[in-house]
């Protein structure tokens, strides 16, 4: 069976929620969705698990899909667990990714904004579909974005 479902936001547990909402405003465009969070009690501890857990934070629109399209949720717990670095390859969740027009010049963005690179540009033709050209990038918590954009 399936459900009839519509997606809603993907979620960043951030170390520092609104350094790291400022860098994906500035970076892409996202734009925050009021009210910012500051939710806490019961409720809360029996959704996560989490005794006395608190969490802070805002979702951001994401770019291109307009007023009602899906959002980034960034959000700081009170209490957090230390992880592994990020790799593209680690089973689960890897990155998010973005649609832009030149790949070099966001790249040079996400660096100039505390970003970082994980790999080189590269491209790829796919039979059918034209050409990608991407980039894997990190934002400055660490969590991979791939920067891709397609060509005929």
């Amino acid at each position: 069976m399936s459900l009839n479902a519509k997606f809603t936001h993907t979620n960043i547990v951030a170390k520092d929620w609104k350094k790291l909402a400022q860098f994906y405003q500035e970076v892409f465009g996202c734009t925050p969705v009021p009210p910012e969070r500051d939710l806490s009690g019961k409720w809360l501890e029996r959704a996560t698990g989490i005794s006395t857990a608190q969490i802070r934070g805002m979702h951001l629109r994401l770019p291109g899909h307009g007023p009602e399209g899906p959002t980034l949720e960034i959000f700081q717990y009170n209490l957090e667990e230390e992880r592994a670095a990020a790799a593209v390859n680690r089973p689960g969740f890897a990155h998010i990714s973005f649609a832009v027009e030149d790949v070099a010049a966001a790249l040079d963005a996400v660096k100039a904004a505390g970003g970082g690179a994980v790999g080189e540009i590269a491209s790829l033709e796919i039979p059918g579909a034209g050409i990608v050209t991407i980039v894997y990038a990190t934002d400055p918590e660490g969590n991979i974005i791939e920067l891709q954009t397609w060509s005929k």
